[in-house]
């Protein structure tokens, strides 16, 4: 984690730098203006130190950049932040994460949210989150707190009858198959998937198995505009720069043309649940 954060910071003194270069400033000239130590600019440049909002603001303002302010700013604030290990994340359980998710659910209006393998949190049945749980807790060698955890997970659920919130979820038709528990476990699951498409706030698309190649990607969360949470193997990825998520939501509007609604994602489903409860497909 170390040696991440010491990128991001390295990488924001290099587009400092890059911008000072491009309007003709020196370093010395840069730090008279502002009354700064003559070494400081050198020293956010080369990453040595993380830059102030204010210096941050001052480049801008100094080298004609103000339209960069916004996206340098929210770089700064991912710096520490935007990469987090799971066994700092779940140093104690499952729980705390699950807080963390009620949390940002409940104030983001707009939820998109694409999984390629698996059913998404807010869409699992309690048999099919203690099925994941449990694999996450073995496999991350953390304290069991399973009941919690799962108990958790059910009660982010409750912003799906918010009237103020709209969900879109897109999963890969894979994740209708992905074994999680046992054959009971996933037909309940994708019962639930059913019941799920008529929620009037609830957008549900599959993408199904042949569908073209398009772009690379893993699963993500968007929380409206503000932040997409990507999960890794070994750490979580928080990112808050327009940029960036201005790239998710272009790979989101592909991912949701590929997908289909209503009765063809019916069909999908259905074919899933006939394979669980082994009768033939029609």
């Amino acid at each position: 984690m170390t040696d991440s954060v010491d990128q991001q910071r390295e990488s924001l003194g290099a587009r400092l730098r890059e911008i000072r270069f491009t309007a003709r400033i020196s370093g010395a000239e840069l730090a008279r203006r502002n009354d700064w130590d003559p070494s400081k600019v050198s020293k956010i440049e080369y990453g040595r130190i993380k830059p102030s909002p204010d210096d941050i603001s001052a480049y801008c303002r100094e080298c004609k950049a103000e339209d960069q302010l916004a996206d340098l700013l929210a770089t700064r604030q991912n710096i520490e932040s935007a990469y987090l290990e799971w066994r700092k994340i779940l140093g104690t359980g499952t729980k705390r994460r699950q807080q963390a998710s009620i949390k940002w659910e409940s104030e983001a209006r707009i939820l998109r949210s694409y999984e390629p393998v698996l059913i998404p949190g807010l869409l699992q049945t309690a048999d099919y989150a203690t099925g994941i749980l449990r694999k996450v807790i073995e496999f991350q060698q953390i304290p069991n707190d399973l009941d919690e955890g799962v108990s958790k997970r059910m009660q982010r659920q409750q912003v799906l009858y918010q009237r103020d919130h709209l969900f879109h979820f897109v999963i890969a038709e894979q994740a209708l198959y992905t074994t999680v528990g046992d054959d009971q476990t996933m037909i309940g699951q994708l019962d639930r998937l059913l019941a799920v498409q008529g929620m009037p706030r609830v957008t549900l698309g599959i993408v199904p198995f042949m569908a073209p190649f398009e772009t690379a990607t893993t699963s993500f969360l968007m929380f409206d505009s503000k932040m997409v949470l990507v999960e890794g193997i070994t750490a979580e990825l928080n990112v808050t720069q327009p940029r960036e998520i201005k790239v998710y939501h272009r790979t989101f509007d592909i991912l949701v043309n590929q997908s289909v609604t209503g009765e063809a994602a019916r069909t999908l489903i259905g074919a899933a649940l006939d394979k669980r409860r082994g009768r033939p497909a029609e």
